[in-house]
């Protein structure tokens, strides 16, 4: 259960933090967050993962709970970028970031 609530957590303190960029919010949301939204995502992020740290830890002791919250960290780092290229490529760009097709045709084709 334990591994499962750090999981989560790391999860979504990376989906927080991934959101707190000014791209993201561009590209997935159309435009920018208030500043004060911005920064909450940040503390929320960086709480998250500071609490599936001290459940580890708690659980595991600091040896291999800095290992087990590594892998963790690391997994859901993964599926957060994944996911976030998956919803740019399924949903696209706004317009403004697509070159026009006819900028890449050669004069006189």
């Amino acid at each position: 259960m334990t591994h499962l609530a750090a999981f989560v957590l790391c999860l979504a303190g990376f989906a927080a933090l991934a959101f707190a960029t000014r791209r993201q919010q561009r590209d997935i949301l159309g435009g920018s967050l208030r500043s004060n939204t911005t920064y909450g995502l940040r503390v929320a992020g960086a709480l998250a993962l500071l609490s599936a740290l001290g459940i580890l830890v708690a659980k595991y002791g600091w040896s291999l709970g800095l290992v087990m919250v590594s892998g963790h960290t690391s997994l859901a780092a993964g599926i957060v970028y994944c996911a976030l290229i998956g919803l740019v490529r399924t949903h696209g760009r706004p317009s403004r970031h697509r070159p026009s097709p006819a900028a890449h045709t050669a004069p006189g084709s």
